[in-house]
């Protein structure tokens, strides 16, 4: 039986104050609870930039374009059901108020807090990275 690989494009929304924007999967959803960056599956077609632009639309009401997404780090982690593959990109630049439009909680929080959070383990090993980009 072959295994099912899913590619997630995620953003690292970083505000002035060197701050990231995390989503708390909502109740129903695997791994709910945990808190994760923002983004989501691609859909057939789509690059990963697309994508991300997609769900931050989506899920936050929020606008940003390629040009402001830097490819920042990936990881890949296989859980029981599928293998993941997740795509991070650093975002300064964007338009709007990030607001949980699914119903899920949102919080900032520096590099440093999140390893006491409970984040899913695809999201964990880039904390790290992601406090030296900062």
């Amino acid at each position: 039986m072959t295994r099912q690989t899913k590619i997630v494009s995620a953003a690292a929304l970083v505000d002035r104050e060197g701050r990231i924007l995390l989503a708390q999967r909502p109740p129903g959803k695997h791994l709910a609870g945990t808190w994760e960056f923002p983004g989501g599956k691609l859909e057939a077609g789509e690059s990963p930039e697309q994508a991300l632009i997609r769900e931050l639309a989506e899920e936050l009401g929020i606008e940003t374009q390629e040009s402001c997404l830097s490819p920042a780090a990936f990881a890949s982690h296989s859980y029981e059901e599928f293998d993941l593959l997740l795509l991070v990109y650093a975002c300064r630049k964007w338009r709007g108020t990030p607001e949980g439009r699914e119903g899920q909680a949102l919080r900032w929080a520096r590099p440093a807090e999140m390893f006491r959070l409970d984040m899913p383990p695809a999201d964990k090993p880039l904390i790290g990275l992601l406090d030296a980009l900062i």
